[in-house]
């Protein structure tokens, strides 16, 4: 069952001191608060709504924008970070991140919030990529590399759980725009000791920048990710398949320009490394399962149990405890000699236990659903700590910044396919189940039902409530055994595809 010389090697380097573990702790600052900002608006919008009065379109756009940006500079930050240098792009990235969260903040009008949320994406672009890709600097022996990834993962996955809740207490007791001033701080002292902690870090040889391949890979990922977002809650329109047509159309050309230019963006040699690819692809699927989860349980929180907003993000603090074990526990094993094949299986056959216990669930199941979140949680974040370190270890360290953004770019691809995946699955249960005397309205979301049903008189009201509510559960279960498929099928691919991979330092 053990497999040490597979999956461990000496360390390259020296040990990381004092200096190296108290920069990783300054690196986590601006970490948490960019996976923050994904869902820091959750209970801000509604403040900001009646505030800006921005149009259905602003409003969507306001909280869309970021996530767009983010994911459609990724990997053109990564390749800049490898050129520039990752500290001189991480500090850009704060300054950009700490001038737009100002701007925000005060914002008087819905066009002027939309830009600054473009250029927090802007700056999310830069952070995350560099983060990894110092993380890969400073930690030259491996198995302190593995625990500061750990620790990434850990407070990555944190993040966008803490973003909402802190969101509610800010607007609760201040003002919208407090959500966004609490970036100011840490971005301000990533800026101030940055500089003398951090140690500089580039391509020695990086060759001409590819410039033609920036606007293709925006035009590759933009489009995808808009069409994969809006499935999952307006359908299948044509608009939206077709957008995720003309993406895939750009990536292709995307893929053909870095096979064919004599610079490329993203370094071939990347993919020498045999590691490197298979933990793109593990990683877009633990994505695809954190995201696609997440789809219905923050529904099932609030329409199918009743719980305010509040009461919801603070219930769904609790899966957190098991989630801060999962990767440490993950990294001792394969430091104690286990395969790593077998805890990057281990975690997806967790995670496919998790989705199965959720496909138990019925519409008064609140301990079970946080039970099956924290089991489902805990696998993917062992999958994603591990599978990290492996892509990390795999590319050479002078590509450390492309390759930090691949594995982000996919998984805001995992992210999103999750989502519209599991969610129409969920969404077409919904449709089918529930009754066809129902009003038009109720048959396209949950939330469109129960707002029918509060108009309704008496026991009609109630019962119209009480149909969607147990058809949004029949489809959660749907999707949910869906996902305890696909999890299950990924633990079989890591087993096999991981299993002789030696992970040398570069």
């Amino acid at each position: 069952m053990t497999n040490s010389k597979s999956t461990t090697a000496p360390p390259a380097g020296p040990l990381a001191g004092r200096r190296e573990w108290t920069a990783l702790g300054v690196l986590m600052l601006p970490l948490l608060l960019v996976s923050m900002d994904v869902s820091v608006l959750y209970f801000a919008i509604p403040s900001i709504s009646a505030d800006l009065e921005p149009s259905g379109t602003q409003q969507l756009w306001i909280f869309d924008i970021y996530a767009f940006v983010l994911a459609g500079l990724l990997m053109t930050m990564g390749s800049i970070g490898d050129r520039i240098g990752r500290r001189r792009l991480l500090l850009i990235g704060a300054a950009a991140f700490g001038t737009a969260s100002l701007i925000a903040a005060y914002a008087n009008s819905a066009e002027t919030l939309i830009a600054a949320r473009a250029v927090l994406g802007l700056g999310g672009a830069t952070l995350m990529p560099s983060t990894m890709a110092l993380i890969r600097t400073m930690f030259t022996d491996s198995g302190q590399r593995a625990k500061a990834i750990g620790l990434w993962s850990g407070v990555m996955t944190a993040g966008i759980a803490l973003g909402s809740v802190l969101s509610g207490v800010l607007v609760q007791y201040f003002w919208w725009g407090s959500v966004f001033l609490i970036n100011l701080p840490a971005m301000a002292l990533l800026l101030l000791i940055g500089p003398f902690l951090l140690p500089e870090s580039k391509d020695p040889d990086p060759g001409r920048f590819d410039w033609p391949s920036v606007p293709l890979s925006m035009a590759a990922v933009l489009p995808v990710v808009y069409g994969l977002k809006e499935i999952p809650s307006e359908g299948w329109h044509l608009r939206y398949v077709a957008s995720i047509a003309v993406g895939l159309l750009f990536a292709a050309l995307f893929v053909h320009r870095q096979r064919t230019a004599a610079s490329p963006m993203i370094d071939r040699a990347l993919f020498r490394g045999r590691g490197f690819a298979p933990s793109v692809v593990l990683n877009l699927v633990a994505s695809f399962a954190m995201m696609g989860s997440a789809f219905f349980t923050t529904q099932y929180l609030q329409s199918v149990l009743g719980k305010s907003a509040m009461e919801a993000a603070l219930w769904a603090l609790l899966p957190s405890v098991p989630i801060g074990m999962a990767a440490p526990l993950a990294t001792s094993l394969v430091q104690k000699g286990v395969n790593r094949a077998y805890v990057v299986t281990a975690g997806f056959a967790i995670g496919a236990a998790g989705y199965a216990l959720l496909a138990l669930a019925g519409t008064d199941s609140l301990w079970l659903v946080l039970t099956a979140c924290g089991i489902l949680a805990s696998g993917i974040v062992m999958v994603i700590s591990q599978i990290t370190d492996l892509a990390m270890s795999s590319a050479p360290v002078e590509r450390a910044g492309s390759a930090s953004s691949l594995l982000e770019t996919g998984a805001e691809f995992g992210g999103a396919l999750g989502m519209a995946v599991l969610g129409s699955i969920g969404t077409a249960i919904y449709r089918h189940d529930i009754p066809s005397s129902a009003p038009t309205a109720a048959h396209e979301t949950l939330g469109g039902a129960l707002a029918i049903a509060q108009r309704l008189p008496g026991h009609t009201g109630d019962a119209l409530a009480s149909a969607a509510r147990e058809a949004f559960t029949n489809g959660m279960q749907g999707a949910s055994t869906a996902g305890a498929v696909l999890l299950a099928g990924a633990a079989v691919l890591a087993a096999g595809a991981l299993r002789r991979i030696h992970v040398s330092d570069n």
